[in-house]
């Protein structure tokens, strides 16, 4: 039986990404869910400030012009101001240390960051019913993690296929890995800042 690892070229992109990033993905997931961000609002308050650090350092992106053009339609995506009402039916001030954020610079790394971005909107369903316990839903305190207007898969699946449609080098691949590994370990870090 042929392993994963050589198959992983005739995988798409999205897969090579996805297969390049899946343990960084898993100890995400274990560590926002070992903080647990829907036992009390005091703990939503904080998973709502790590959001927000991440959604305001990926925003620029969504505006690159380059980026633009690899993604139409990239320009409306991001979830940004999603998260800012979020903090502001909470009470909370929309304000981060600028010190506090990590935009990628390189084209191909970013286009790492937007695939855990965008990714992350997929996973939020199961966080979108967590937040309801606390009386949140897409109207007041959970917009960020509300579907998408056309639904969280066909989202999803056309992101993908955006994806896969890039011509990368093998080097501009691996910035694009390499960038996903960043926002993984970005989130990762931000989240044991705000818990410590």
């Amino acid at each position: 039986m042929q392993t994963i690892e050589k198959d992983q070229d005739t995988l798409t992109f999205a897969k090579r990404l996805k297969y390049s990033t899946r343990t960084n993905h898993d100890s995400v997931d274990s560590l926002v869910m070992q903080s647990e961000p829907f036992a009390n609002e005091e703990n939503y308050r904080k998973f709502l400030r790590l959001q927000h650090i991440f959604h305001l350092s990926v925003a620029p992106l969504y505006q690159n012009k380059a980026l633009q053009v690899l993604f139409p339609g990239l320009a409306e995506l991001p979830r940004l101001s999603a998260v800012e009402s979020d903090l502001n039916d909470l009470g909370l001030k929309a304000d981060v240390d600028v010190s506090l954020l990590a935009t990628p610079t390189d084209l191909y790394q970013a286009i790492g960051w937007l695939y855990c971005s965008e990714g992350s909107n997929i996973g939020a369903a199961f966080l979108y019913k967590e937040t309801q316990k606390l009386s949140f839903d897409a109207d007041h305190g959970a917009r960020h993690l509300a579907a998408h207007p056309e639904g969280r898969a066909p989202h999803w699946r056309k992101f993908v296929a955006q994806l896969d449609a890039l011509s990368l080098t093998e080097e501009q691949e691996a910035l694009a890995i390499k960038g996903a590994m960043d926002a993984f370990a970005f989130y990762k870090k931000t989240l044991a800042s705000l818990n410590s």
